[in-house]
């Protein structure tokens, strides 16, 4: 089925139940999505889907790929091509079929074994840390999505992202290592420095430091994003 001869509503698998896919596979359920099933292996992954994707089966991958119209990956990075190659070599792609994932280095090129099958490529990252709960559903509206697709159908992945409340930001193939490297760089530094900070502030004797830092951290935050690129959204 071509892409103009979809209706609005999908059929969405998610591959993977750690912080991201459930929050993803929720929002677009709440845009009026249909979820046929989601992934999950882990003990705690199986809990965070049920939590979640309540009433949402899930299913053997393979089982998922097949029922659903829209395939979201939302597994670690290094573990994505290898997952697309082997779900090619049993046949599993379907043509006409959405498959996105979520990792920040890649754009499609790493789904061209599920190309030669006729799948239609998206890649989506939401830049934004997740906890894998309900608060991440609020914190989605506005987060900037980097998109990249094939020009023809670049369209839908910028309209998945809209009904997930984002604004899609298109990155070209070539540049996805580098926006990868930029949110590695602010989510490892920031992490760091309030560890570090909390940590010497609770050795002099200051309990939850967390408390004190706050509002210092969110505003030096701000200034900082203000003075890279304008004010922030009220």
């Amino acid at each position: 089925m071509r892409p103009s001869e979809r209706t609005g509503r999908l059929g969405v698998g998610i591959i993977g139940a750690g912080r991201v896919g459930p929050v993803i596979g929720a929002a677009l359920a709440g845009a009026g999505h249909a979820l046929v099933g989601v992934s999950a292996i882990s003990e705690a992954s199986r809990e965070r889907a049920d939590a979640m994707l309540p009433g949402v089966p899930v299913l053997p991958i393979p089982e998922l790929v097949e029922r659903s119209e829209l395939v979201i990956i939302a597994i670690p990075s290094d573990q994505l091509a290898a997952l697309v190659k082997g779900l090619a070599e049993t046949g599993a792609w379907q043509p006409g079929q959405l498959v996105l994932h979520t990792a920040a280095p890649f754009g499609v090129e790493v789904f061209a074994p599920a190309r030669a099958a006729g799948v239609i490529p998206l890649a989506v990252h939401p830049a934004m840390s997740f906890t894998g709960t309900s608060v991440d559903l609020a914190r989605l509206a506005g987060t900037h999505f980097a998109v990249t697709a094939p020009t023809p159908v670049l369209p839908i992945a910028q309209a998945l992202v809209v009904e997930m409340g984002g604004e899609p930001v298109v990155v070209d193939e070539a540049d996805r290592a580098a926006y990868a490297e930029a949110i590695e760089t602010a989510t490892t530094f920031s992490t760091a420095i309030v560890e570090q900070a909390a940590g010497i502030l609770s050795g002099i004797g200051i309990e939850r430091p967390g408390r004190l830092l706050a509002p210092l951290v969110r505003s030096s935050v701000e200034n900082a994003l203000t003075r890279a690129g304008g004010p922030l959204p009220g």
